[in-house]
C-alpha cells in the first residue's frame, strides 16, 4: 500500500513542529526520513500511525484518508515501531510479540495454531526464537528492541512505520535488520540517523530541516555535500561505497562547516 502525506501541519503548543509537508512512501519501497534533532521525524511519523492528529493535511493510505479507517482497520494495513516503548509489564517474549496479533481478533480470543506459527516466523526473522520464553523486562536494550521489531511484523501489516529501528542494536544487528527490511519489500517508512545507512538501504530519501521537507528523492540526488553543509551543519564528500556502490557519506570530523546558521533551503520534491 502507498503512504501519502498531503500538505501536514502539526503544532504543539502553539509551536509548528511540521509545517506544509509533502511525501510519499511507494507501494514496495523503503521510505527514509532524515534531518537534524528536532527537525520534525518522529512527529510525522506519530501522524501516519494515528499518535498524533495533525493540525491540517491529510495522511493517505491506498488513497484513503487514514482518519476515516476504525482504529482496528487501520491497524491490519499499519505497524508501528516507535521511540517511546513501554516496558511490556512481565510478559515474556512470545506474549509480546503475539500482541501484535490483537487487531485480527475478537475480546479475549486466543491464539490459533496459524497465530502462532506467525509469532514463531516473527521472533526468528528477529533472531530471537530461543529467547521466546524470556521474560522482555530481562533483555537488553537491542534484544528488547528486535522484539518489538518483530511485534511489528506479526501484525502482518501492509505499512511499517519504524523511528529510530537500529537504536541500541550493534552493527551486526543493524545491517541484519536493514537487510531484512530489504528483503521483506513491505512499504516502509523509517526515520534513521545513520545517514550512510538511509543511503544504502532507502529506495526514496525526505530531508526534514526545521519541519519542513527541503529535498525528496533518491539517496544518490539528495545526499549532496552541499546539503550535509546546509542541513546538517558538517564539511562532508560523497563518494561510490567500495563494496556496494551505494552513495558513502565521508564526514571532515576535524573541520565542522561553520558555526553560523545553516541558510534556509527551498523545498525540493523533484525525483
Amino acid at each position: 500500500m502507498r503512504i501519502d502525506i498531503e500538505d501536514l501541519h502539526v503544532a504543539y503548543a502553539g509551536r509548528t513542529v511540521v509545517s506544509g509537508a509533502h511525501l510519499v512512501a511507494a507501494e514496495g519501497e523503503i521510505t527514509g526520513l532524515v534531518g537534524p534533532n528536532g527537525s520534525g521525524k518522529s512527529t510525522l511519523l506519530r501522524t501516519v500511525y494515528r499518535h498524533v492528529r495533525p493540525a491540517a493535511g491529510r495522511v493517505l493510505l491506498a488513497g484513503t484518508d487514514i482518519r476515516e479507517l476504525s482504529p482496528a482497520r487501520s491497524a491490519r494495513h499499519v505497524a508501528a515501531l516507535p521511540q517511546e516503548r513501554g516496558s511490556e509489564f512481565e510478559l515474556t517474549v512470545r506474549e509480546v510479540v503475539a500482541m501484535g496479533r490483537t487487531p485480527y481478533k475478537r475480546a479475549f480470543t486466543g491464539d490459533n495454531a496459524a497465530d502462532r506459527d506467525i509469532v514463531a516466523r516473527a521472533l526468528a526473522d528477529v533472531g530471537m526464537a530461543e529467547a521466546a520464553g524470556r521474560r522482555f523486562t530481562a533483555l537488553s536494550g537491542g534484544e528488547r528492541q528486535r522484539v518489538l521489531l518483530a511485534r511489528a511484523f506479526a501484525q502482518d501489516p501492509d505499512v511499517l512505520v519504524l523511528d529510530e529501528p537500529t537504536n541500541h542494536l550493534d552493527v551486526r544487528h543493524q545491517v541484519e535488520l536493514l537487510a531484512l527490511l530489504r528483503a521483506q519489500r513491505r512499504t516502509t517508512l523509517v526515520s534513521l540517523h545513520d545517514l550512510n545507512a538511509a543511503a544504502s538501504v532507502c529506495d526514496r530519501l525526505h530531508v526534514l530541516h526545521g519541519g519542513i521537507v527541503v529535498a525528496s528523492g533518491p539517496p544518490r540526488e539528495v545526499i549532496t555535500p552541499e546539503l550535509m553543509a546546509e542541513v546538517f551543519g558538517v564539511r562532508a564528500a560523497v563518494v561510490d561505497h567500495p563494496l556496494t556502490g551505494d552513495p558513502l557519506i565521508a564526514f571532515d570530523h576535524r573541520a565542522p562547516a561553520g558555526d553560523r546558521p545553516a541558510p534556509a533551503l527551498e523545498a525540493n520534491t523533484a525525483g
